[in-house]
């Protein structure tokens, strides 16, 4: 794995198993809050792993026991960032300023679902705002009995514009929900994100919760790349588009990828009834 131990300034990320990168958000005396520098390197981090050969999984996480993020820096965005106070500016080209920052920060945190690799996130602790709009980008949410979940936007005067209105409803399905704790920002658990089809699962702790993602991990790391990714991708496709086109999208991606030495390796490995291994994708 090529510089996967590469520290970033607010980032961790090892390989805990071969082919597993675990990305941890590293900045617990800030609760993890994410500065305009923090996300970008997001950005470029699962830019990087989405390409790299010795990845087939990623783990996202927060260090420390208290969140996985509280969310935006508050300070950073109300002296220089989205929330500046910039009187002195056209409202008209202030606006196309702030549509910028916004779009910026969309690109980064999209990052995550844009990675073809398929990403678990630990969600434990305060997981505020930007909490939910980087979990609803992961295609595996683990919670731990601790977690306070919030789409907290609504509580400094703004609808979130980060991808929690855009991506929760398609996970969840219940748009009542969806919508009650988005206008009013209230805090919600592990058994309620569990209950709503939010969490995939729920542990007790977050040494229970990294134990769980690693395991998962694992099982999709020893699955045929191809095959894992490939999924990956018609499920989020087939999100996004009706059944008709998503299915004529599934006829060309199979009709190219159906070729790979990975079918008939999967499919020999069950006649022989052994464990089958994959090359690198």
């Amino acid at each position: 794995m090529d510089d996967i131990s590469e520290k970033h300034k607010d980032f961790n990320i090892y390989s805990p198993k071969p082919f597993i990168a675990h990305v941890e958000v590293n900045r617990p005396a800030q609760l993890n809050a994410f500065l305009r520098a923090t996300w970008t390197a997001l950005s470029t981090i699962f830019d990087k792993l989405s390409r790299d050969p010795d990845v087939r999984v990623i783990i996202l996480s927060g260090a420390g026991e208290k969140a996985f993020t509280a969310g935006l820096d508050v300070h950073e965005a109300v002296e220089e960032g989205i929330l500046a106070d910039r009187k002195n500016i056209d409202a008209g080209r202030l606006a196309n300023t702030i549509r910028r920052d916004v779009r910026d920060i969309q690109y980064c945190i999209s990052c995550v679902e844009r990675c073809e690799k398929p990403v678990v996130c630990i969600l434990h602790g305060y997981s505020f705002g930007l909490a939910i709009d980087i979990s609803s980008a992961c295609d595996i949410r683990i919670c731990t009995q601790d977690v306070k979940l919030s789409v907290r936007e609504v509580d400094i005067g703004l609808a979130a514009d980060l991808g929690s209105l855009n991506r929760l409803p398609r996970i969840v399905g219940n748009s009542g929900w969806v919508k009650e704790i988005c206008m009013t920002g209230r805090v919600f658990g592990a058994d309620e994100a569990l209950q709503s089809g939010f969490a995939t699962k729920t542990v007790r702790t977050k040494t229970e919760a990294l134990n769980e993602a690693l395991r998962l991990a694992e099982l999709l790391a020893s699955k045929s790349p191809v095959a894992v990714q490939g999924t990956k991708e018609l499920l989020n496709y087939s999100r996004d588009h009706g059944v008709d086109n998503s299915l004529r999208y599934t006829q060309v991606w199979n009709a190219a990828y159906v070729q790979s030495e990975d079918v008939k390796r999967a499919v020999l490995s069950g006649i022989e009834r052994r464990k089958p291994t994959f090359e690198k994708l």
